[in-house]
């Protein structure tokens, strides 16, 4: 069982950066994948990254270049830096773990334990 909580949203304007943040209890991290995804309201929940037990990130083409995943496995924390912020990239966003393969990393369906959410808002 692993619980997990995030933290580091907020409102910033065009072009700005955020980091967001998630702290996990329970079990260790360190044999899950973690990702972040996110929801903006009236569409479904996508994926934003999200890195494998041995370390390999998979990027969704919508972030390539601007964010950045990092697991640390001794904090049991899993965090995201978004850089370069656009207003497409408001919504609310989740921290999710399981027992998923790398080639599978960017589906939200196969990971078993989600944070309850930090919201982004990119405007002017």
């Amino acid at each position: 069982q692993v619980r997990l909580v995030e933290s580091g949203g907020g409102s910033v304007q065009p072009g700005g950066s955020l980091r967001l943040s998630c702290a996990a209890s329970g079990d260790s991290v360190s044999t899950y994948s973690m990702g972040w995804f996110r929801q903006a309201p009236g569409k479904g929940r996508e994926a934003v990254v999200a890195i494998d037990s041995d370390g390999t990130p998979s990027y969704s083409d919508a972030v390539k270049g601007r964010f950045d995943i990092d697991k640390d496995n001794a904090k049991n924390t899993l965090s995201l830096q978004m850089n370069s912020l656009k207003p497409e990239d408001t919504a609310m966003y989740y921290c999710a773990a399981g027992r998923v393969e790398w080639w599978q990393l960017l589906r939200p369906s196969l990971y078993d334990y989600w944070g309850q959410g930090t919201q982004v808002t990119v405007s002017s």
